[in-house]
């Protein structure tokens, strides 16, 4: 994910924040500083502050996840690829993707969930080619994820829903997407599951101080 102007300068004041509270020396604020306005990716954001307080850095503002990841990472995979022809094929809830997944479709639709899997390695490439069909890849907000793919009469891209810039976490897997469509289309969302929409639901409704849906109780006089 390429990195913002106004990201960039969230991370200058927090640098700047820092030197001042005595937490950096004035040479490393400098090559931090200068580190951040060349920066293009999050990638290379998150490090610049990542032993700081994150008062004003790239993740201050992305809620908390409970992806867990370096648990979700090694293993078997239980899947290295998907086939649909005429048909359609379905990879979501708990599975493993291999190092290197590839998944075809002609005629038919494909969906790929990766808000629940496991990764047997921590860099993953997926592989999507469609031929007059159609496939979806829903990630977690967190996930780091590049899409590199090529759309002949047709599209491959990512797109969000989300409320805010999606950060990727820097334990997360770096999952590479790939491939083709050709008069088809390839999409890739960024999508939080339910369990975790209703995590953050009970988080704000905590910090809100609002009660249960189920806990309002009449009063008999």
């Amino acid at each position: 994910m390429r990195a913002s102007d106004a990201e960039r300068e969230r991370v200058a004041e927090t640098l700047r924040e820092a030197v001042a509270e005595g937490r950096l020396e004035m040479d490393e604020f400098e090559q931090r500083l200068d580190a951040t306005f060349k920066a293009r990716t999050h990638g290379e954001l998150v490090p610049l502050v990542r032993d700081l307080p994150a008062s004003g850095g790239p993740v201050a503002g992305r809620k908390a996840s409970s992806a867990n990841w370096p648990a979700r990472i090694g293993g078997a995979p239980t899947s290295s690829g998907a086939f649909a022809f005429w048909g359609g094929f379905s990879r979501k809830g708990r599975w493993t993707v291999g190092p290197r997944f590839t998944a075809f479709a002609m005629w038919g639709g494909g969906e790929i969930d990766l808000r629940e899997a496991h990764f047997a390695e921590r860099d993953v490439v997926i592989r999507c080619f469609t031929i007059m069909g159609g496939m979806q890849v829903t990630v977690p907000p967190d996930l780091n994820v590049e899409v590199n793919g090529l759309g002949i009469m047709g599209g491959f891209g990512e797109h969000s829903k989300l409320d805010e810039e999606p950060e990727p976490a820097p334990d997360a897997p770096r999952v590479r997407i790939t491939g083709f469509a050709l008069m088809g289309g390839v999409g890739v969302e960024r999508k939080r599951s339910k369990a975790e929409k209703r995590r953050l639901q009970e988080e704000e409704r905590q910090r809100l101080g609002k009660p249960d849906a189920g806990d309002g109780r009449k009063e008999l006089g």
